[in-house]
């Protein structure tokens, strides 16, 4: 087995933590990404990289590659929920994931996959990351993003119930609602949190949705915040702990409200809170998720035993040491 660890998406949001992480240790990097126009090259700009590919010429670069590499993180997807095209979303999202995990298979490399908690849709089906054909069956995505990362864990269960081979190790990560530093290029995609700390800093009021659901006050709609740095946190050990393998949900396991995470905005801030609410955008309300939380059982049950920040730990430790910098590049 080679050296290199190649991630996909490398330059983008986790992908380009990941790649910080796996510099700091020393590690030989192939980052596969476009950089596009704007400043996203800056998220992997404090990283030692081996090689870029471009992911147009990505399937051929393996064929030429594949003994010298020890590991694949594919983290690349066109990750926007509100992506319509859905002939670009199979070129993008599940056809080179499909791929990937062939030439893993094929030559006994372990991948680790980007999967999403978009796939458990409306929530009403639960939050389990059950692999099973029938439990992937009750799941019911509301977007385009959401389908494909589902049709590729429907694909990998498929595989392996008529027992098809298999990567060595294979994971694959229902990342919940992450936040975090070098999500700047994600445009109306990036956290709350990035969106609104400008406002709080300058003195102003943050915006957040009414609940249009009676059992929701607003501000109340809950969801499963996960710090980016803990989710590298998982990605390393499952690097280092190759008979981990399955689908595992990757939240914090602790719903938390849009209010609380405003307030730990102006708190980490030191500015006194001012929220506005508005009503929920018509053509998204139906689609609009109340409550998502992680059961994080599985990937405990694996092994992992390592510690999720609070929502306040996480949020501090983002506002303090990223996006109050000049730099707020990790």
């Amino acid at each position: 087995m080679g050296n290199l660890i190649l991630v996909t998406g490398g330059a983008g949001f986790i992908g380009s933590n990941i790649v910080a992480a796996l510099s700091e240790r020393g590690e030989k990097i192939i980052v596969c990404d476009w950089l596009e126009q704007g400043d996203k090259w800056k998220n992997i700009a404090k990283s030692t990289i081996a090689d870029f590919i471009d992911p147009d010429n990505l399937e051929s670069w393996l064929h030429k590659n594949d003994s010298r590499l020890r590991a694949i993180i594919h983290m690349g997807a066109i990750s926007a929920t509100t992506e319509t095209d859905g002939d670009l979303i199979l070129k993008r999202n599940f056809r080179p994931t499909k791929m990937l995990w062939r030439f893993a298979t094929d030559n006994k490399i372990p991948f680790i996959y980007a999967s999403s908690a978009a796939t458990y849709g409306d929530g009403t089906a639960g939050f389990d990351d059950d692999m099973s054909e029938a439990a992937l069956a009750k799941l019911q995505p509301l977007n385009l993003y959401g389908w494909s990362k589902h049709a590729f864990d429907k694909f990998v269960a498929r595989e392996i119930s008529r027992g098809a081979m298999t990567p060595p190790q294979w994971a694959g990560l229902k990342f919940f609602n992450v936040y975090g530093p070098n999500e700047y290029h994600k445009g109306s995609m990036k956290s709350v949190i990035a969106q609104s700390y400008p406002k709080v800093a300058a003195g102003e009021a943050v915006t957040l949705f009414k609940s249009h659901n009676p059992d929701y006050e607003d501000g109340g709609q809950l969801r499963d915040f996960v710090y980016v740095k803990d989710c590298v946190d998982v990605v390393l050990w499952l690097l280092d702990n190759g008979s981990a393998s399955g689908l595992f949900n990757l939240g914090t396991g602790k719903a938390r409200s849009f209010k609380d995470l405003a307030s730990a905005v102006f708190t980490a801030a030191n500015k006194p809170e001012k929220i506005n609410y508005v009503d929920t955008p018509e053509q998204i309300r139906d689609k609009y998720q109340y409550f998502t939380e992680a059961n994080m059982q599985k990937l405990r049950a694996a092994g992992f035993g390592g510690n999720f920040r609070s929502l306040e730990d996480g949020i501090s430790d983002y506002v303090t040491n990223y996006l109050a910098k000049d730099d707020p590049y990790r």
